[in-house]
C-alpha cells in the first residue's frame, strides 16, 4: 500500500511529545466501522488493536450507535455526576440480570471515574480501608495504570520511572511461570508471609491480571489462580482481579477469571464495558466490603450516561446468550492460534514463543526489535497491531470479538506476510 506523507504539522508542533501510538501509525485517521479504519486519504486498515481492547464489538457498532443517537436526540442526561438517571438504572439492571445473577456473583457496583486506572485506584484504596493495612502485592510484568497508586503495583521500569517520586507500599511477586517452573508456585510468597523477619508487611490485598496484556501476553494457568485465591483466603488478604483489558469477553467468558472458578473479592472493569469506546469503568466488590462513606471517593466524570446507554445495549445484544458469545470467541481464538503455530514452525529461529487465550494473542521474538519491525511492516500492508512486553518484544493481536472469520483470515495472512518480509 502506497501512503502519501500526511500533514502532521499541527500534531508535531502543538501536541505534547508524550504521544505514542501515532508515531507507529503515521497517518491521520478519519473514520472507522467494524474492524476497519480509514485515513483521510482513503487508505483502509484492518484493526487488530481495537482501541487497546476498548472496542470489543468493533468501531461504530450499528446497534450501539443507534441506542446512543436515540438517547442524545431525546436530550437524555449527558452529565450527571453520581445522580440517579434512567440511563444508569437501565445499565445496572442489565448488568445485574445478564452478568451478575447468572454467574451467582454478589458484587456491589461502584463508578469510580471514567478510566481503568481510576478503577484500580479505588480498589486499592478500598482494600486498604477494609483491612487497615498499606501493603499491596502485585506481580512481575504487571500493568495496572499510569496514576501513582496504579504505578506502584505496575512492573514496567520505564512507566514507573515517569512517576518522579518513590512508589511505595507495593511488593512484586513472581507471576505464573516467571521462574520457568523451577520453583514451586508461591513458595517465595508464602515463606515471606510466614517469616516475621522477611520485611514484608502483612498485605491488605493482592492484585493480579489473569492474562498480562501490556506485560507480554503472559497467561496465568487456572490452577495457579486457584492457588492464589486459596493463599489470599488463608492469609487474610483480599484478592483483586484487574479485568480491565481481559474482561468483557476478551478471553471467552465475560470475566476472565471464570475459567478458574474463583470469585475475587474485588474486580476492576473498564475499556470495553461501554461497548462503544466511551470512557467508563467499574469497581466491583463483595457487599461486606462496601464500607465507603458517602462522597469518600468521588470524581466529576464518574457518571458517564452516554456510556451507560451503549453498555446496556452491548450487554443485551451480545451477552443475553453468553454461551454463544463465548463459543464464537474461542472459535476465532483457535483460528489465531493455528496461524501463530504455523508461523512459529516456519520461523522457529526468530519466533521464540506464541501464547494467548480467547482473542488475545502474542508472538514473542528472540531478537526483540524484530517485533516492532513486524508491526511497522504490518502497518505498511494495512494492518494495525501493537507490541507489548517489557522491551516491546511481543507482537500483540487484539482484534474485535465481532470480527468476521474472513476479516480475521485476511489480517492473519497480512501478519504472516509482514513476518516473512521482515525476517
Amino acid at each position: 500500500m502506497t501512503i502519501t506523507q500526511p500533514d502532521l504539522s499541527v500534531f508535531e508542533t502543538l501536541e505534547s511529545e508524550v504521544r505514542s501510538y501515532c508515531r507507529g501509525w503515521p497517518t491521520v485517521f478519519d473514520r472507522a466501522q467494524g474492524s476497519r479504519m480509514y485515513d483521510e486519504d482513503g487508505h483502509t486498515y484492518l484493526d487488530f488493536f481495537a482501541g487497546a481492547g476498548s472496542l470489543n464489538y468493533g468501531h461504530n457498532n450499528a446497534v450501539l450507535k443507534r441506542a446512543l443517537i436515540d438517547y442524545l436526540e431525546r436530550d437524555g442526561v449527558t452529565h450527571g455526576l453520581d445522580m440517579s438517571t434512567t440511563a444508569k438504572r437501565a445499565f445496572l439492571e442489565s448488568f445485574q440480570n445478564i452478568i451478575l445473577r447468572p454467574r451467582d456473583l454478589p458484587y456491589k457496583v461502584m463508578f469510580p471515574g471514567p478510566t481503568g486506572t481510576n478503577a484500580v485506584e479505588s480498589a486499592l484504596k478500598l482494600a486498604r480501608k477494609v483491612k487497615g493495612r498499606e501493603s499491596i502485592v502485585s506481580f512481575t510484568n504487571a500493568f495496572h495504570g499510569m496514576s501513582l497508586g496504579s504505578l506502584a503495583v505496575t512492573g514496567n521500569a520505564f512507566k514507573r520511572a515517569g512517576a518522579g517520586i518513590p512508589l511505595v507500599h507495593g511488593t512484586p511477586m513472581p507471576f505464573d511461570n516467571y521462574l520457568d517452573g523451577q520453583v514451586p508456585d508461591f513458595l517465595w510468597f508464602e515463606r515471606l508471609l510466614e517469616d516475621q523477619g522477611s520485611g514484608l508487611n502483612q498485605p491488605a490485598a493482592v492484585i493480579v491480571e489473569t492474562v498480562q496484556g501490556e506485560g507480554g501476553i503472559n497467561v496465568a494457568r487456572a490452577e495457579w489462580l486457584r492457588q492464589l485465591a486459596d493463599l489470599c483466603e488463608r492469609r487474610d488478604m483480599l484478592l483483586i482481579v484487574d479485568d480491565i483489558q481481559m474482561g468483557c469477553g476478551r478471553t471467552g467468558a465475560f470475566f476472565s477469571f471464570e475459567e478458574a472458578g474463583i470469585v475475587p473479592d474485588i474486580v476492576t472493569v473498564s475499556k470495553s464495558i461501554s461497548g462503544y469506546g466511551l470512557p467508563m469503568s467499574l469497581c466491583l466488590f463483595k457487599p461486606e466490603l462496601d464500607v465507603w462513606e458517602p462522597g469518600e471517593h468521588n470524581g466529576t466524570f464518574r457518571g458517564n450516561n452516554p456510556a451507560f446507554v451503549t453498555a446496556a445495549a452491548a450487554l443485551e445484544t451480545y451477552w443475553t446468550d453468553g454461551a454463544a458469545m463465548e463459543k464464537q470467541t474461542l472459535s476465532r481464538g483457535q483460528q489465531i492460534e493455528e496461524t501463530l503455530a504455523a508461523l512459529r514452525e516456519e520461523h522457529s529461529a526468530d519466533i521464540k514463543q506464541y501464547r494467548g487465550r480467547g482473542m488475545v494473542w502474542g508472538a514473542e521474538f528472540h531478537d526483540k526489535p524484530k517485533a516492532s519491525a513486524v508491526a511497522q511492516r504490518a502497518f505498511e500492508l494495512g494492518l494495525l497491531v501493537e507490541t507489548s512486553g517489557p522491551e516491546s518484544e511481543v507482537v500483540k493481536l487484539l482484534p474485535a470479538l465481532t470480527i468476521t472469520p474472513e476479516e480475521l483470515d485476511e489480517g492473519l495472512r497480512t501478519l504472516a506476510r509482514a513476518v516473512r518480509e521482515t525476517l
